[in-house]
This record gives structure tokens, C-alpha cells and sequence, in this order.
């Protein structure tokens, strides 16, 4: 990439994070965009804090070293367990004008202007659930919310295996909403907590009563990214905008191509990345 460009990074640790570029894309398609998927390393959600922290933040130091100014994490594990430290601790010691932001703000303050009875549900990982990151940012925002958690260990297997229509996929899909709802019948807006999960929307909608709000993140991040550049111009002078995209994975390339390109619903081409 030319010392010249300066694309908006997108991190995730694996192809989740793809569904949120889709939507930088539609709405900011004229920005310059990297993408890093540590897909060699992937899944975060069963690890620890320290371990999150750790790959996620050598993720950000690698975009940074390829002339980014901004980078999304659009991954919510690493959003709830590493966002925080490194844009307290390490961004000031790196460079006080780049800026990371994660996915995880956006959708919470979509929820308070949808519930009505102030019951909300959150589908995500074993890793996002177990971090209570949601209703935390919740309580903050909304502390007369009450939030209902269910982790869905074999949603993230199920897209990336593209079996989520197959009989043994809709039984676990159906499943987990259905603890969800049973645990409170009076939720009625569900926030999707992993950035896999718009690929299953239409799966889930097949089990989700008439009435109850979905909250995807890709287009609200990408909105409230939208936001954050009108808001900031001095960031949004340092991004260029020639319309480019690159792509890289720690993984092998053709795998990720294979699997990157029914994300995007388009070919692309990768490269590798060791860092």
C-alpha cells in the first residue's frame, strides 16, 4: 500500500467482521478499506482476556503499520474484551491521533430507541455472553433495561461451514432463540451479537415472533461510522478515498477466499500476513 494511502482498517478474527465491511462499503464506498481477518488464530470467543487483548491489539499495531488512521474492530469479542485497555492505555503511547472503535456502542444505543418494554435479548458468543459487555454498556445507557443473555456456541460452525440450512442447523438455531424467549417472554428486541449472525438472518426470523425488533449490526455500525467522520473532519481528511479495498488473512489464502467471497456475495482476492 502507497505511503500515500491512508484506508480505514477493519479487524476481525475471522470472517464476521466481513458482514460489517459489506456495509462500510454500501454507505462509505468511496473511503479506502483494509481488511485482517486472523483467521489462524480464530475463534476468539473461548479465550481469555489476556489472550484476546493480546492478539487483538498486535492486530491494531499491524494496521496502523500500513497507514492506518482508524481502525474498526469488527469483531464483538475483541470489542468487549480489548477495545477498552488499548484505547485507554495503548493508543496514547502509539500514536494519541489514530483511533479505534469498536462494534458494540453502536448497537447498544439502537436498543433504547426500539424497546418498548424494556426487555432486550442478546444472541452472541460464548465469549461476548461470558463478558457481559452487552448489558453492562446497557446499564450504563439505559439502566431501567433488563437484558436476557443465550450463547449459541454452533452459530459461528454453522456459517462458516455453510450448514446453518441444514436440518441439524435450524435445530440449533430454533433452540437457542427459543431458551432465549422462554426465559422472557416479554423481550422484544433482540440485539445479534456477532457479527457472523446477519448471514442466518432469515433462519432466525423463521423462529422469531411478529413484533420483536432485530438489531444487525452491519448497517448501524456503519452508520454511526458514517456519523463519527462527519463529526470529526480532521480524521476524515486523514482517510483517502480513492474507492480501494485489500484484504488479508492469516490463514490460508484460498480458504479464505473461498469462504471471504459468500460474505462479501463477490470474488476477491487475498493475501497472506505474518506479523
Amino acid at each position: 500500500m502507497s505511503n500515500k494511502k491512508r484506508a480505514i482498517g477493519v479487524f476481525d478474527s475471522g470472517y464476521g467482521g466481513l458482514t460489517i465491511l459489506n456495509e462500510f462499503l454500501k454507505q462509505l464506498p468511496e473511503y479506502d478499506f483494509i481488511y485482517l481477518g486472523d483467521n489462524a488464530r480464530s475463534p476468539y470467543g473461548t479465550r481469555s482476556y489476556d489472550v484476546v487483548y493480546d492478539y487483538t491489539l498486535q492486530a491494531v499495531e499491524q494496521l496502523f503499520s500500513m497507514n492506518c488512521e482508524l481502525v474498526i474492530l469488527a469483531c464483538n469479542t475483541a470489542s468487549a474484551k480489548a477495545l477498552r485497555t488499548i484505547q485507554q492505555c495503548d493508543l496514547p503511547k502509539i500514536d494519541a491521533n489514530k483511533r479505534v472503535l469498536g462494534v458494540i456502542r453502536p448497537s447498544v444505543e439502537e436498543v433504547g430507541m426500539l424497546t418498548i418494554t424494556n426487555h432486550v435479548g442478546v444472541l452472541g458468543t460464548v465469549g461476548t455472553v461470558r463478558s457481559n459487555s452487552y448489558p453492562l454498556e446497557i446499564k450504563k445507557l439505559f439502566p431501567e433495561i433488563k437484558v436476557i443473555q443465550e450463547s449459541c456456541p454452533m452459530w459461528v460452525p454453522l456459517v462458516e461451514n455453510n450448514e446453518f440450512k441444514s436440518e441439524g442447523g435450524q435445530h440449533f438455531i430454533k433452540k437457542n432463540i427459543e431458551n432465549l424467549l422462554k426465559r422472557d417472554p416479554k423481550i422484544d428486541t433482540i440485539i445479534l451479537g456477532c457479527t457472523h449472525y446477519p448471514i442466518l438472518l432469515d433462519e432466525i426470523r423463521k423462529y422469531i415472533p411478529l413484533g420483536i425488533n432485530l438489531i444487525s449490526q452491519g448497517e448501524i455500525v456503519a452508520k454511526s461510522l458514517k456519523d463519527y467522520l462527519r463529526r470529526h473532519p480532521e480524521m476524515d481528511m486523514r482517510c483517502t478515498k480513492n474507492g480501494d479495498r485489500e484484504f488479508y488473512t492469516t490463514e490460508f489464502v484460498d480458504s479464505f477466499e473461498d469462504k471471504a467471497s459468500r460474505f462479501l456475495n463477490k470474488e476477491l482476492r487475498a493475501k497472506h500476513l505474518d506479523y
